[in-house]
């Protein structure tokens, strides 16, 4: 027999989220990453550290606004295969989310201050989409993991030749964005005409200038 959940015990739930999406080493993986102990990256200078650190950073923050969006939109879905797609696709992100924090503290680095802004920005977008429709919110879902692998196939090019460690784990989150994009659409999300996902792109680009220093 299932248990039916209260709406206090969803709050709860959605707070201990939040709490494991930005604090950091909060996040717990369900697969192990990608990044095994028998990839072992070339020796790279203080730069190019601090280079991929940033690269990374700004993948880490894609991941709580992806973990945000995701949450909001569950918390708003009409459909309830809906909301469970999300929230399997979400358990992805979690993975995704400390991978990114396990690899910026091998590279002596830190997550974004910015993360909690940018975390409450994404939740509330998601949750509009949510409300305005499951056609809409699984249409924006696909049109931003479309634009995230985008930027994941930008970074896999960016990073120092040597840094094999954190190729491996884009290369594997690239896979997994290319996944949920696909089951959005099929699930019956719109596909967003190209000034929207202009917009979309634009807004990208200032969290990426931003969180890559901070």
């Amino acid at each position: 027999m299932s248990r039916h959940y209260s709406r206090a015990d969803n709050l709860i739930h959605q707070f201990d989220t939040v709490l494991r999406t930005l604090l950091p080493h909060a996040a717990r993986a369900s697969r192990p990453s990608p990044a095994t102990p028998d990839v072992h990256d070339d020796d790279m200078s203080a730069e190019e550290r601090r280079h991929a650190a940033g690269l990374m950073r700004v993948n880490h923050t894609g991941e709580v606004c992806a973990q945000a969006l995701y949450q909001g939109q569950g918390f708003t879905a009409k459909l309830p295969e809906v909301r469970t797609q999300m929230e399997h696709s979400a358990q992805e992100e979690i993975d995704h989310l400390a991978w990114c924090d396990d690899r910026l503290h091998e590279l002596d680095s830190h997550t974004s201050v910015l993360n909690p802004l940018f975390y409450a920005a994404s939740f509330g977008l998601g949750a509009v989409a949510g409300a305005i429709g499951d056609r809409i919110s699984l249409g924006f879902v696909a049109a931003t993991e479309e634009q995230v692998g985008r930027h994941l196939d930008e970074h896999m090019v960016k990073l120092p030749a040597g840094d094999h460690r954190s190729r491996a784990v884009l290369r594997q989150m690239a896979i997994d964005e290319a996944h949920h994009a696909q089951l959005a659409l099929e699930a019956g999300g719109a596909r967003f005409p190209a000034p929207v996902k202009f917009g979309m792109s634009l807004m990208s680009r200032v969290m990426t200038k931003s969180v890559y220093h901070l």
